[in-house]
């Protein structure tokens, strides 16, 4: 079957545990092993429910669409926003009530009809050169000036992070003025758009170039990495936008599955992945901020400062993705 041999090639995975528990439920889940696994064993042992999991880096919502009403996913965890998208917009998801899920993930972080929830956020942050610019109190917006032409490096405009980040400047500036925005961003490329965020830090420290678009969370994993420490010690991580609307954030998230088999058990663990326990184990060991207001973020992280995070509503960038896509193919950013 093709989804088994595509399995097979990514490092698909499943893991049993408490075999022999009466209940139980299975999720399928972008996010790796490393991080989803101590928590979920923290919730078998709380609730006594045992939770098969099925890790993959693609291929879920197929997946699941073709599994249909005898799929046995009764939740999805997702790494970031478009994933979540994608499960809706297939008809993939069922809605979910809970007045612990609303209080515990702020309104901005979740869909209105309760489709799916976050349960990360992480900044899409720009790093200046130490050595030749230095912190910078920088925005978006000026990544488009023509004084950094030949100066910045990005991931291919097509990743979802990317896709996001152009969303929100449609929702604060519209297409036109987005797609002018777009156009002066590719003009300032140092290079082609290529590699993953911590290649583009690694490309600043190599002085490629002087301005890197990455997410937080990988400041925080490279800083804890001997092989990549230096990468991130060349840099200065800002959060744009602070003097207006505040930085872009993307988030992580969960949905139930449309055909959920264990509905009453995959709720238990969407309330307990959203509350303190769960909220701290993301922060402490992928350098991710949690949804939930009242949970620290880790010490490292805590040490980059404060920052505003931008207010729009995260569903507001599921308005403007195929848009985001479209300019992004206009203006042929990857080329």
């Amino acid at each position: 079957m093709k989804w088994v041999t595509c399995a097979a090639l990514l490092g698909l995975m499943s893991v049993a545990q408490s075999a022999h528990a009466d209940e139980k439920l299975t999720v399928y889940s972008y996010r790796q092993a490393f991080l989803v696994e101590p928590i979920l064993k923290r919730f078998t042992d709380e609730t006594g429910i045992a939770v098969n999991v099925v890790f993959a880096k693609d291929g879920i919502a197929e997946r699941i669409a073709r599994e249909g009403r005898l799929s046995p996913a009764d939740l999805v965890l997702t790494s970031d926003f478009s994933r979540l998208v994608e499960l809706v917009d297939k008809d993939l998801t069922a809605p979910v009530k809970s007045e612990q899920l609303n209080s515990n993930i702020p309104a901005q972080y979740r869909d209105p009809d309760g489709q799916w929830y976050a349960l990360t956020m992480r900044v899409r942050n720009l790093y200046t050169a130490k050595d030749r610019l230095g912190p910078q109190a920088i925005s978006y917006e000026e990544l488009a000036d023509p004084k950094y032409k030949g100066k910045i490096c990005t991931r291919s405009g097509k990743h979802p992070y990317n896709i996001a980040l152009v969303a929100s400047m449609i929702a604060h500036h519209g297409e036109a003025d987005t797609k002018t925005w777009l156009q002066g961003v590719k003009t300032n490329l140092a290079r082609k758009p290529q590699g993953n965020d911590r290649a583009q830090v690694k490309a600043v420290k190599e002085g490629l170039c002087d301005i890197a678009i990455g997410n937080s969370y990988y400041y925080g994993n490279m800083l804890q990495d001997p092989e990549q420490k230096s990468w991130a010690e060349a840099v200065a991580i800002n959060f744009p936008n602070q003097a207006d609307r505040g930085a872009h954030v993307n988030v992580s998230g969960m949905v139930l599955t449309r055909y959920a088999p264990n509905k009453d058990n995959a709720i238990k663990l969407m309330e307990f992945l959203s509350a303190d326990v769960a909220q701290k184990a993301y922060a402490e060991v992928n350098m991710e901020y949690p949804v939930k207001a009242d949970v620290a973020p880790s010490t490292l992280v805590a040490s980059w400062g404060e920052f505003k995070s931008d207010q729009l509503p995260i569903f507001k960038l599921a308005e403007y993705h195929q848009a985001a896509v479209k300019l992004l193919d206009e203006v042929q950013f990857d080329l």
